[in-house]
């Protein structure tokens, strides 16, 4: 077992050609398959790791990494392979089924280690977080360029502080892949603020022309703010609530029709005695392709009537996967990191008001892009690292950008921040007020 800190790891690489294709695992001399070796910072660390021939995806044979009742164990198994080159780029593969384990996101990891040509550590490890099922198993994938100065790397599959568990890993590849292309998606986000309109129809009427005069062709997202039915018309919640699908959502559906564009909105929304305050999504056909119910109120909306939702959902499109939320929700770090998780890119805000600095903390610490659009708070389009790429400060104005999805938003120092942010985000511990019951 190599035991010590990775970052002052000097093991030359090994010279197992690009691609790897690495099952039905057997001892070889040594008792480790060939190529493998293990690893734990510490001795008293170190997990039970050994090969499983009961356990396996095809042949028999499974890398297996026990806990052993240690809550402290963390580590488990590298193999090491040169040919990588700088820029390029690599995808990861590899199948793992677990017993025992409380939070697999958090416990169980596989990552690229990249090295130099001396086996150093040349750049922040890349982790892999896209899951799926494959029936008992799972497969995890990573997409990852090399950084520069990389001549190998080492695939790093894990196990930690899961002392009850078993993981087994099996089916595992590395191949050289085509850099993706770019994925450009343009957004444009409506600022105005109705005044004096008198009914929730001219209110939208408004927001419609701003989208005509404003909105170029091509446009992919178009985002109004919040309650555009409310706004400028002096009445309350419940004067101006409507079903969804409704009145409004089927105006704004002749706009995405025509326009061949997403279209989002804030709205009023019944359903029995219950109101909400409501974001809707419409797609490039004008259908409903998803509605959130505002899951953080105000006292204010609380007092006008107004029930909470109770879900973060998230609506894949033809560009990607969008998640919403509005107004008071960016006052909490909840709603945005419920999205990232769940696979948002691009979060749409339609806002009333609010403070601008927590909107920006939600687009760096949730590594997405926000579109905002606002009354009384700066209508944007953001990057993951917080910058702004577009702004409209006038009434009547669109803050328009296009954005790459694809673009990868990596921190000098510590590599791969949305990557990081999958891996070592704690769910697991409890967060609730002193005082109250568990």
């Amino acid at each position: 077992m190599r035991i010590g800190m990775l970052i002052l790891a000097s093991t030359a690489l090994a010279s197992s050609p690009l691609p790897v294709r690495q099952s039905a695992f057997a001892p070889a001399a040594g008792q480790m398959p060939a190529g493998w070796q293990t690893w734990s910072a510490r001795p008293e660390t170190a997990p039970r790791a050994f090969v499983d021939t009961a356990h396996s995806l095809g042949a028999p044979g499974a890398l297996a990494i026990s806990g052993n009742g240690n809550a402290a164990a963390c580590g488990g198994w590298e193999f090491r392979t040169a040919g990588v080159e700088g820029g390029r780029w690599y995808r990861l593969t590899a199948h793992y089924r677990a017993e025992g384990v409380r939070d697999e996101a958090l416990q169980i990891l596989a990552r690229l280690d990249w090295m130099g040509a001396a086996g150093k550590r040349v750049a922040q490890p890349d982790y892999a977080y896209r899951t799926e099922p494959r029936g008992p198993w799972r497969k995890v994938t990573l997409e990852a360029p090399a950084p520069a100065g990389a001549a190998g790397v080492v695939i790093q599959l894990y196990l930690q502080n899961a002392p009850q568990a078993t993981v087994w890993w099996d089916d595992i590849a590395l191949d050289r892949i085509p850099a993706p292309a770019p994925r450009p998606v343009t957004v444009a986000s409506i600022h105005g603020k109705p005044a004096h309109t008198g009914s929730a129809a001219e209110s939208v009427r408004q927001f419609l022309a701003a989208i005509e005069r404003t909105v170029p062709e091509h446009t992919d997202v178009i985002l109004l703010p919040e309650g555009i039915t409310v706004v400028g018309t002096g009445k309350s919640y419940a004067e101006v609530a409507e079903p969804v699908p409704g009145p409004t959502t089927a105006r704004l559906a002749e706009v995405a029709r025509a326009r061949r564009t997403y279209l989002a909105a804030g709205i009023y929304e019944r359903e029995g005695s219950a109101i909400y305050n409501t974001a809707v999504l419409l797609d490039r056909a004008g259908q409903v392709a998803g509605k959130y119910r505002k899951v953080y109120l105000p006292r204010e909306e609380i007092e006008g009537g107004l029930t909470p939702g109770i879900d973060y959902p998230v609506f894949q499109t033809d560009f990607g996967k969008v998640g919403m939320m509005i107004c008071w929700d960016a006052q909490y770090a909840d709603p945005a990191r419920a999205l990232a998780l769940r696979g948002a890119e691009l979060i749409l805000l339609p806002i009333w008001g609010g403070n601008q600095t927590l909107g920006k903390a939600r687009a760096i610490e949730n590594r997405v892009f926000i579109a905002a659009s606002g009354y009384n708070y700066p209508t944007y389009v953001m990057d993951p690292d917080g910058e702004l790429l577009a702004v409209a400060r006038e009434p009547g104005a669109a803050a328009i950008a296009t954005i790459d999805l694809n673009r990868r938003y990596a921190d000098p120092w510590l590599g791969d921040l949305r990557g990081r942010f999958m891996k070592e985000l704690r769910w697991d511990v409890p967060v609730r007020p002193a005082g109250l019951a568990p």
